[in-house]
């Protein structure tokens, strides 16, 4: 097989190895950490090119923003297809299918989400301040006029959301196009995480600096977010949802990615999800009870490994169909 060519066997040994690994060492070190190498970047970038006040339609920002994020994007995939290149065309398959694996772990992040998830419940077991500002950790909004019950269900939001832009996502975009697909995937979400807003945020206006960012993610997050919605609705059989309750529910969001893996988990769990002033999701449904934390991170924890095996089998599928053609 020729060295540009990606081999299935190998992507099909590398996935679950870098699960793996995650389960077992979950992150690295922020010093050898790669996304948060472009999270530097990007903060860099983006401080020298949003404007610190609000504009009109400030096409400027939006072409500098947008080259910017070009240039970095191609150097992600630069590096990425050159470590990828360098591990097929120096070691056996085993060999470069552990580097790889290392290599891919970074752009996934199984263990922390369920961890920080897990440990809003256990805060507030303790206090509902402890929840509050444990949740601050996880979620970029105001926590502070946050119940109990309101609490989990940004905790809830943040699993079912995150289960689709840290998890199936960079593995979905890998098996696609290997490492440089799971790393270029991992910088856009980070970028519209850092970028990606409609107004204010850390002083700088970024309504028209960040739209390419944003825009960029809904496009590569689109596909990823409706399987993780078809997945969690699979392992949970519906809970009495019927197909047409998911897609009603995927309107509610402001995000037309967040809010399939968000309602699927909704009408899975039978609980309601809201953001005040926003969206309701599942309205009908009660509100989650310290046992919905353990229940989602336990759906999350079987639509991953749903994943994993349709991803494997496919891709050994493809390894035997290309050993005998």
């Amino acid at each position: 097989m020729p060295l540009w060519t990606l081999d299935p066997f190998l992507l099909a040994c590398a996935l679950p190895l870098a699960l793996a690994i995650d389960g077992r060492w979950g992150e690295p070190p922020a010093a050898f950490h790669p996304v948060v190498w472009m999270g530097r970047a990007l903060g860099w970038a983006g401080m020298r090119i949003a404007p610190l006040q609000a504009t009109g339609r400030d096409i400027r920002s939006f072409c500098a923003a947008t080259l910017v994020w070009c240039a970095l994007a191609a150097i992600v995939l630069i590096v990425s297809s050159a470590l990828q290149w360098v591990a097929i065309a120096l070691l056996p398959v085993w060999g470069a299918a552990l580097v790889v694996g290392l290599l891919l772990k970074p752009m996934l992040a199984w263990r922390m989400l369920r961890g920080e998830v897990l440990a809003v419940e256990d805060a507030l077991a303790q206090s509902l301040d402890a929840g509050r500002e444990r949740l601050s950790w996880l979620v970029s909004r105001d926590v502070q006029g946050l119940d109990a019950a309101a609490v989990r269900e940004s905790a809830i939001e943040s699993l079912a959301e995150n289960l689709s832009d840290s998890v199936i996502a960079p593995l979905f975009w890998f098996v696609l196009l290997g490492l440089p697909g799971a790393a270029l995937y991992r910088f856009a979400n980070t970028a519209d995480a850092m970028w990606g807003y409609p107004g204010m945020r850390g002083g700088r206006y970024w309504q028209w600096a960040g739209k390419w960012a944003a825009r960029a993610d809904d496009v590569l997050s689109w596909l990823p977010a409706r399987i993780t919605a078809v997945l969690l609705w699979g392992v949970s059989r519906g809970n009495g949802a019927r197909w047409s309750d998911l897609r009603a529910q995927s309107r509610l969001t402001p995000s037309p990615n967040g809010g399939w893996p968000m309602g699927a988990m909704a009408l899975a769990l039978g609980v309601r999800l809201s953001k005040p002033g926003v969206y309701v999701l599942n309205a009908p449904g009660r509100a989650p009870q310290a046992a919905d934390t353990q229940r989602a991170v336990h759906l999350a924890s079987k639509t991953l490994l749903a994943l994993v095996v349709l991803a494997v089998t496919a891709l050994l599928l493809i390894a035997i169909v290309h050993t005998h053609v």
